[in-house]
C-alpha cells in the first residue's frame, strides 16, 4: 500500500474575507516520489506552485499561481527516460453555490476550471492535477519516430493506409488526361 498523497490543505472560514492568502507548495524529496509514483513518472526532481487564494465577488473563491516542474517520463515507443519540463499558470474557482446536475443530460460548462466550493481547498491536490493535465500522454525520446506496422495473412500484400482511403482511386482518376473523343 502506498502513502497518501501530500495534502495543503486551506480552510475557507480562515481565508473568505481577506485580501489574499499565500499559496506554496515545493515538496520534498520524499513527496515528489509518491506524486511521481501516482502519476506513473519515474521521477519528479523539481516541482513548484506559487500563488494565492483570494476571494471572488461576496462567497467564490480563486486559487491562482504558476506551477513549474521537472518531470521524467518513459518514452511511449522506446520506454527510455525523457524529460520534461512544465511551466504551467494554474487556475481554479471555487464557486459557493456550484450545484452538480441530478439530470441524465449534463450540460459540461465551457469553463473547465470551476469547482465548488467546499469546507477546505486542497492546493496540493490541484496542483497535482494540474501536473498531470500538464504532462505529455505520449512522450517520445529525441529522435524516435514511430514505424508503420503492417499486417497481413500469410500469402497476402499488406494494407497500406491509401489502400484504406476510399476517395484515393477517385483523385488518381482525376489527375488521368482525357482520352481522345471524351467530351468535357
Amino acid at each position: 500500500m502506498t502513502s497518501p498523497l501530500p495534502t495543503l490543505p486551506f480552510r475557507v472560514a480562515t481565508i473568505a474575507g481577506r485580501s489574499a492568502t499565500h499559496v506554496k507548495f515545493a515538496p520534498d524529496h520524499s513527496a515528489r516520489a509518491l506524486i511521481a509514483a501516482q502519476l506513473d513518472l519515474i521521477d519528479l526532481p523539481q516541482l513548484l506552485f506559487d500563488g494565492e487564494i483570494r476571494p471572488s465577488g461576496k462567497r467564490d473563491l480563486v486559487m491562482t499561481g504558476t506551477l513549474t516542474a521537472l518531470a521524467v517520463q518513459p518514452c511511449s515507443v522506446t520506454l527510455q527516460p525523457v524529460k520534461t519540463r512544465v511551466t504551467e499558470v494554474v487556475t481554479r474557482k471555487f464557486i459557493a453555490d456550484y450545484k452538480f446536475s441530478d439530470d441524465e443530460e449534463v450540460e459540461i460548462p465551457d469553463d473547465d476550471t470551476i469547482e465548488p466550493l467546499g469546507e477546505v481547498i486542497d492546493a496540493a491536490e490541484v496542483v497535482i492535477e494540474a501536473l498531470s493535465l500538464a504532462l505529455p500522454l505520449y512522450p517520445r525520446a529525441p529522435g524516435v519516430e514511430l514505424g508503420a506496422v503492417q499486417v497481413s495473412p500469410p500469402d497476402a500484400a499488406p494494407l497500406r493506409d491509401a489502400d484504406l482511403k476510399p476517395f484515393a482511386g477517385l483523385a488518381k482518376l482525376m489527375d488521368l488526361p482525357p482520352k481522345s473523343g471524351d467530351k468535357d
